[in-house]
Formats: structure tokens, sequence, C-alpha cells
């Protein structure tokens, strides 16, 4: 089975620059996209032999989430919680027969750090959200979780020490979630390699110079090791800020 996530950082665009001759060359079993930026009606996607799931923000142009998928759900939920909706569309759930995906678009702490303590109790509902999901069926999280982990998952990780997406107290939740029995795939496959990254800032040269970060991410619930085949990251894709990477698992 084939799961992809890319951050397309506003679909519409993303389509004009060759998003649908990658989905379809890539044939996903599950394709899963962050930063839609658009609202129900915007856009009309010939995607045959999906079905799609789209989880739209209130704000216009901003945010949202959705999967197309070859294999119909158990069921769908977009939110956390008691509250099956999610204001800024940043979660989709798909229950399949033996395992959940979780869609993800963490909020980004800003520049200034603004909106970090709204981050961090994001991030502890998640943690509890995935455990609780756990208990039940094996679970895949993947999108755009905004940081990097280690100092292998940026390039120049000591300039950017203290800096949205790479604080100590973003990092230490990323720990705790992998200390509750889950697994970042690529470094389950790829411990020590480096200069595999999933964004890059659109200053210029930065992505031709590989100055990036890897801030995409697939986490598995450490039930599924025996099933994970491969992790990848399809940086030679364009159309985004973000590349889209890939996991593979057992069916």
């Amino acid at each position: 089975m084939k799961l992809i996530s890319w951050n397309v950082n506003g679909l519409r665009a993303c389509v004009t620059k060759g998003f649908l001759d990658y989905f379809h060359d890539v044939d996903a079993d599950i394709f899963c996209i962050q930063e839609s930026k658009l609202q129900e009606g915007q856009i009309d996607l010939p995607l045959e032999g999906y079905y799609q799931y789209w989880n739209y923000a209130e704000k216009k142009g901003y945010s949202g989430t959705a999967v197309f998928t070859k294999i119909k759900p158990i069921s769908v939920r977009y939110g956390v919680g008691e509250e099956d909706t999610e204001p800024e569309g940043r979660i989709l759930t798909l229950e399949y027969d033996d395992f959940y995906l979780v869609n993800m678009y963490t909020p980004n702490s800003q520049r200034d750090l603004a909106r970090l303590p709204f981050r961090l109790q994001w991030e502890d509902n998640i943690r509890q959200y995935l455990k609780q999901l756990d208990q039940g069926k094996p679970v895949v999280l993947c999108g755009d979780l905004n940081v990097a982990h280690e100092d292998l998952d940026l390039k120049n990780f000591k300039s950017n020490r203290g800096n949205s997406g790479f604080t100590d107290e973003e990092r230490g939740k990323m720990t705790e979630l992998l200390k509750e029995g889950f697994i970042d795939s690529f470094r389950y496959f790829y411990p020590t390699k480096g200069d595999c990254y999933t964004w890059w800032s659109y200053m210029r040269n930065v992505r031709a110079r590989n100055i990036g970060w890897r801030i995409d991410y697939f986490i598995v619930s450490e039930s599924l090791k025996d099933r994970l085949v491969d992790a990848d990251i399809h940086d030679q894709v364009l159309g985004s800020d973000h590349c889209p990477i890939q996991l593979t698992i057992k069916s």
C-alpha cells in the first residue's frame, strides 16, 4: 500500500504547476494534502477511482486538508475530541479496517513565537488523541508537522535554534509523542541520513542549494513496524515550497 503526503501550499496554484501529473504518475492508494487554501466548490479535481474528503478552514484562503483514497473508509472525522469540527481545517481522521489514518497540518508557532502556547496545547491534545486511537487500531499520522525534530533535520541547525519550528519546546513535544509508542518512519529506515528535506524557503536559490528543513512526516504506531516497507522523500517534485513524502506498507 502506497501513501503520499504533500503540503501543496495552495492547491489551485499547485494544479497549475503539475499537481495532477504527479498525482496520476505516483498512483497512490491514499493521497493526503495540507494547506489546500480553498473553500467548497472552488475546485473540481478529476480523480477517477478516488473518494475525496475535505476539511475546509472557516477563514478563506487559509489552511485546509484533504484525503483522496482508493479505499473507502469506515468513517471520517473532522476534528479531535467530542467536537466533529476544526475551524482551521487542520485535521482529518479516516478509519480503515486495520488502521486509522490521521492527516494533519500542525499550527505554525509564527516567527515571533506568538502562537507557541496554542501550538503546545495542540500538541498535547493531539498526543492524547493519537494514544486513544492507538488503543483500538494502529495509527498512521501524516502531514506537515511544522517541526524539525533533530539537528539532522535541517541544514542550518545552529543558527535556527530557538526559531519557530526548532524550539526546544516543539522538539520536546515530538520526543514525547515518539516515546508513547510511535515511530518516525523516515528515521526508522534512515537514522543517520542527512540533507533530506521536505521544505525550503522561497528565498533565492535556497532550494537549488538544498538549504531545507524536514518538517513533513509519516509517524506510525510501533505495532505497524513489521509492515513498514520503505519511506521516501520526493524532493525532485516541484509545485510547492514543500515536496511530497511517501510511506509504503504491507497491506
